[in-house]
């Protein structure tokens, strides 16, 4: 999911700061989901565009930090966006992956992959500090993973975007 201007801005700063910068190949972004067929992609983009073209711009909150163990997230409130999740992942039922069988808990990692002290440390000293900031969505980006670098096949907005 895309983020808003000011909302992506805010947290991709947080991401370009803490995230390992070995690491950080994408910017401050939310995943709906993991891993998709690719052999699929013209249904699922089928999919995309006619769900997307009926939705307004999605609002979301990021009310707190959390903690992920080996990294730290803020996270995404949003009626709207669960509603999306659910409606796609019914489109994607027979291809879901055990992880996107999981339940959804959107956030924005701003650091992975690093040492539990090192996520401790991170959270305890944001979370004191985070105020709650409210933002939107007005697309949804569908990325595909190249053994390396990922590559943005296409951006579905929503239909008052």
């Amino acid at each position: 999911m895309k983020l808003d201007d000011v909302s992506f801005a805010r947290l991709n700063e947080l991401r370009r700061i803490h995230f390992p910068p070995e690491r950080n190949f994408l910017s401050a972004h939310v995943t709906l989901f993991h891993a998709l067929p690719g052999e699929q992609l013209p249904t699922i983009c089928s999919h995309l565009q006619q769900i997307c073209a009926h939705m307004a711009p999605i609002p979301v909150e990021f009310p707190r930090v959390r903690m992920l163990g080996r990294g730290v997230a803020i996270e995404i409130e949003s009626d709207e966006l669960q509603r999306l999740h659910d409606q796609l992942a019914a489109c994607f039922s027979a291809w879901l992956s055990p992880q996107d069988r999981q339940r959804f808990r959107p956030h924005v990692t701003i650091q992975n992959k690093v040492s539990p002290q090192q996520a401790r440390e991170l959270h305890d000293s944001l979370a004191p500090r985070w105020t709650m900031m409210s933002g939107k969505s007005a697309s949804l980006l569908l990325w595909e993973y190249r053994g390396g670098p990922w590559h943005c096949i296409d951006e579905f907005p929503f239909a008052d975007a």
